[in-house]
């Protein structure tokens, strides 16, 4: 073994043994290899948004991420991951750090949006785990805010799990078909308990993926998900359906998508035995006019009637809002780089005039519109 000329010196003059020096250089290596496979990733987002008029503070529309950012600067999140994906062998091992700090961090409490050991058994194709806290199955939007074709969330994501902490296994049939099983501790989030220990969230999941045969559609996919948590006490627990579709065109520049969410809350509340449930329907298309220069667009229909979304007087849900629609246009351009750099407006619209007002304080100003103007800036490393 080589030592450099100071640990010689060191040695010489009695203040180190070489054999120390060996046992700490051989220590050294191990971890340098350990670590040589990881990488560093993350994002910093920010944005200016002003919404149009008086609709600012608690009478804005609820969606994810979307109230306490009126007509300012926001910083968004700032996203750090680490990672060491797993390689080709039959007991291939990894894992995945996703610290997020900011207001679009599914889970203030806890600075973490994914932290799992990866692993997989050499059965069949071989399965892979993912042991501890990972992104939701279901969902047509990504936690990942560059992901995603818009700068503001949708009503579809709203009502979904975002965070499941359990164990997931995925297994790939083939090229066309990939099936995923999880158990979790609940229906959403980090550690949570449902007072029961039998009481386990479940959910099941299933993707199709268009060969190269099937010509201009070939890479579209078609997802089926659900997961359900059976609650405890007087809380039912909840149920959520997804299905989703993203589909390529014959057009090249073109990409489209459809998503359905469907959630259902069992026994909801005291006063409200009964099940309450919201479903949305959302389209979605994207123009890459250049390899710089994309226009994204978002239409989704909410029926809400028993205010899973709105509800104001709780429990008896007389101000609920009943349906809703919103409009959303992205235009995304990197003009920097590493940068997105989105502009976006929103429209949302309640109909029978049921008003944008969350903060339950008679007198607040009531909208049957709400509109927004944004500027979005991600940094991705």
């Amino acid at each position: 073994m080589k030592f450099n000329k100071w640990t010689v010196g060191l040695a010489a003059i009695g203040v180190i043994s070489l054999a120390s020096a060996a046992r700490a250089d051989e220590k050294m290596s191990q971890v340098q290899t350990a670590l040589s496979n990881t990488t560093l990733s993350g994002y910093v987002d920010v944005a200016a948004q002003w919404n149009l008029g008086s609709q600012n503070g608690g009478a804005t529309p609820y969606y994810s991420y979307g109230p306490g950012k009126a007509d300012g600067f926001n910083l968004n999140a700032v996203d750090i991951a680490l990672d060491k994906p797993m390689d080709e062998s039959p007991w291939a091992s990894g894992y995945h750090v996703d610290l997020q700090l900011g207001p679009n961090n599914p889970y203030g409490s806890y600075p973490i949006r994914q932290a799992y050991v990866a692993l997989r058994t050499p059965v069949g194709n071989g399965i892979d785990w993912k042991f501890g806290v990972f992104d939701s199955i279901l969902g047509y939007e990504s936690n990942s805010d560059p992901l995603n074709p818009n700068y503001t969330r949708s009503y579809g994501y709203t009502i979904e799990p975002t965070t499941l902490t359990g164990v997931l296994a995925t297994y790939k049939v083939g090229d066309v078909l990939t099936l995923q099983a999880a158990v979790a501790d609940t229906w959403s989030g980090i550690n949570g308990r449902m007072g029961i220990e039998s009481r386990k969230a479940y959910a099941g999941g299933i993707t199709l993926t268009a060969p190269d045969s099937w010509g201009a559609l070939k890479g579209g996919t078609l997802n089926a998900a659900v997961i359900h948590a059976p609650g405890s006490g007087a809380n039912g627990g909840r149920t959520s359906l997804y299905a989703g579709t993203t589909l390529p065109t014959p057009i090249a520049a073109l990409k489209t998508g459809l998503a359905f969410d469907y959630l259902v809350d069992h026994d909801r509340g005291v006063g409200n035995p009964s099940d309450d449930n919201a479903w949305v329907l959302g389209l979605y298309a994207t123009i890459q006019a250049t390899d710089k220069l994309s226009f994204n667009a978002r239409a989704e229909y909410v029926d809400d009637a028993d205010g899973v979304l709105y509800a104001y007087d709780y429990p008896t849900f007389a101000n609920s809002v009943n349906h809703a629609e919103e409009l959303t246009f992205t235009t995304q351009y990197q003009l920097w780089a590493n940068v997105l750099s989105r502009v976006e407006f929103r429209w949302d619209h309640v109909e029978g005039g049921t008003p944008f007002d969350l903060s339950k304080v008679t007198g607040n100003p009531y909208h049957s519109n709400a509109f927004l103007l944004a500027l979005n800036l991600i940094y991705q490393f």
